[in-house]
C-alpha cells in the first residue's frame, strides 16, 4: 500500500463512524484545552511575579556589606573591590559611600528660594554607572568634579520658601512617591533640576560649609541601588571623599566604604556569585532571597495546574483506545481480506496508528485554537473590553499584567503531545489487529 492509499483509507475509516470519531476527538480537544489553559495560567502568574520583582529593582545587583560579629579587620576597601571584580560572573563593581552629617540641605534658585530639608547623598564610581545598570530619564552621567545626578523625585522634596504655605510639592499635592501613589500623573515640580545650580549645605559639629553642585542627569528610581535614585543625589567618589574630609575637619582619616554594589552578568549566576562573596566572610543582600521562593512557588503551581490538565488528556487517551478497539472488532473481516490480498502487516499497523494519530492531531489543533481564544477573552476581562486592549491581551507589553500567557512553544507542545497520546493509545489496538490470523478474520462476520 502506498502512503496515499493509507491516508485515503484512514480518512474513510474515520468518516465511517462520524459520531464516534467526533466524541473521541472531543475528548482529546477537552484534554488539550485543559493542559494549555492550566499551564498558561501558571505562566501568567510567573510573568506577573517577574514584573513585580522588576519594579522592586535590578535582580542582578548584589549589595556587599561589612561582616558582623567582631570581624572588624575585614573592611570594604579598594582591595576588596579588586577581589570582587576578579570573581567569575561579575560584570561591574562600584563602591558606595554615604555622606553622614548632623544636617544636610539642598538649596537652589535665585536667593536660594527653593530648599530641601532632607536628602540622601551618595558617592560611587560614576564611570561605571551605565555598566552597573543605572538608568537615566534625562541628561548624562557626571564627567567633571561637581557634577551630580539627582534622583527621579528629588525635585519634589524642595519647598518654595517665599510661598505662604511653605510646603514642598509632595505635601502640596498629596502625592506619594513610595510606589503607592499615581506617579505617572504627578504635576511638574517647582523647577527643572537640570536647569538649576544646587548648593549643598552640610552642618557638622565643627561648623557649617557649602559646596556648589551642577545637576547633569536625572536617575530612574531603583531602590535595589539605593534611595538616592528616588529622592537624593549621586556624585563621584572623589567628590564625596572631599566632603567627608571637610565634615571630619580635614583629619584625613581613612573611612571604609558603606557598601559595595556588584553587578552580575546574568540572573542565573546571582546565587553563585553571592555564595562566593559570603565565603570571603562578607554579608550580602540581593533580590535572590525573594525571587527564588516566588519562582519555586510559581513552578509548583504550574506543575499542579498542568497535572490537572494531563488527567483530562489521559481520560481522552482511554477514549481513543476504546474507539480503536471497537473499530478493529468491526473490521476484522476487512483485515483478513487485506492480509489475503498480500497487504503487509506493517501497512495494517501504520493504518491503525494513522487513524489514532489523526484523532490526536485534529483534537490538538482545535484544542489549541479554542485555548488561544479563551486566553485572549480572559485577558480582556482582566484588562477591560476595548479595541486597544486586544493586542496587549495577546502579546502583553510594559505595564500590562496578563492572567493567561500562551507562548508559541506551549501550542506546539500541546499539538505534539496530543499526537503522541493518540499514537500511544492506538499502539495496542494496532498490534492486536496485525495478530489476527487471515483465515479466522475472513470467516468472521
Amino acid at each position: 500500500m502506498s502512503r496515499n492509499d493509507i491516508f485515503r483509507m484512514c480518512l474513510q475509516n474515520l468518516m465511517r463512524r462520524k459520531s464516534r470519531t467526533f466524541l473521541t476527538v472531543l475528548g482529546v480537544l477537552i484534554g488539550c484545552c485543559s493542559i494549555v489553559i492550566m499551564v498558561s495560567l501558571g505562566i501568567g502568574m510567573k510573568e506577573s511575579q517577574d514584573k513585580l520583582l522588576a519594579q522592586m529593582g535590578d535582580l542582578t545587583i548584589i549589595t556587599v556589606n561589612a561582616p558582623q560579629g567582631g570581624r572588624g579587620k575585614m573592611k570594604l576597601d579598594d582591595a576588596l573591590v579588586r577581589q570582587l571584580k576578579a570573581l567569575s560572573g561579575v560584570e561591574a563593581v562600584t563602591p558606595k559611600q554615604n555622606l553622614e552629617a548632623e544636617g544636610i540641605r539642598l538649596l537652589c534658585g535665585t536667593g536660594n528660594r527653593y530648599v530641601a530639608e532632607w536628602s540622601s547623598v551618595a558617592g560611587l564610581d560614576t564611570e561605571a554607572m551605565e555598566q552597573m545598570g543605572y538608568q537615566l530619564t534625562q541628561g548624562s552621567v557626571p564627567k567633571r568634579s561637581g557634577d551630580i545626578v539627582v534622583g527621579q523625585y528629588t525635585a519634589y522634596n524642595f519647598k518654595d520658601s517665599i510661598r505662604p504655605e511653605g510646603m514642598n510639592m509632595v505635601d502640596r499635592w498629596g502625592g506619594e512617591l513610595d510606589g503607592g501613589g499615581d506617579q505617572e500623573h504627578l504635576p511638574p515640580p517647582y523647577f527643572d533640576p537640570l536647569k538649576q545650580k544646587f548648593t549643598l549645605e552640610v552642618t557638622t559639629q565643627s561648623g557649617k560649609f557649602t559646596v556648589p553642585l551642577t545637576p547633569v542627569g536625572v536617575a530612574k528610581e531603583d531602590y535595589s541601588k539605593g534611595s538616592e535614585t528616588s529622592d537624593g543625589i549621586i556624585l563621584s567618589l572623589s567628590d564625596l571623599r572631599k566632603l567627608l574630609d571637610k565634615a571630619q575637619g580635614n583629619q584625613k582619616k581613612a573611612v571604609p566604604y558603606d557598601s559595595v554594589l556588584v553587578k552580575v552578568t546574568d540572573i542565573s549566576r546571582v546565587e553563585m556569585v553571592e555564595n562566593d562573596i559570603k565565603a570571603m566572610g562578607y554579608s550580602t543582600e540581593s533580590m535572590e532571597s525573594i525571587r527564588k521562593p516566588m519562582e519555586k512557588e510559581a513552578r509548583q503551581k504550574q506543575m499542579m495546574l498542568g497535572g490537572l490538565g494531563a488527567i483530562s488528556l489521559f481520560v481522552a487517551a482511554l477514549g481513543i483506545t476504546n474507539t480503536m478497539i471497537m473499530s478493529i472488532s468491526e473490521r476484522t473481516r476487512e483485515i483478513g481480506i487485506m492480509k489475503a490480498l498480500g497487504c503487509y502487516v506493517t501497512d495494517i499497523r501504520v493504518m491503525f496508528l494513522s487513524e489514532a494519530g489523526a484523532i490526536g492531531l485534529i483534537g490538538g489543533i482545535i484544542g489549541c485554537v479554542i485555548s488561544f481564544i479563551a486566553s485572549v477573552v480572559v485577558n480582556l476581562v482582566s484588562l477591560g473590553f476595548s479595541p486597544e486592549n486586544i493586542l496587549p491581551a495577546i502579546i502583553g507589553g510594559e505595564g500590562v499584567s496578563r492572567v493567561s500567557v500562551i507562548p508559541p512553544w506551549l501550542l506546539l507542545f500541546a499539538v505534539v503531545f496530543s499526537v503522541l497520546i493518540g499514537l500511544g493509545s492506538g499502539y495496542y489496538p494496532a498490534n492486536k489487529a496485525v495478530q489476527i490470523p487471515a483465515l479466522e478474520a475472513i470467516k468472521s462476520e
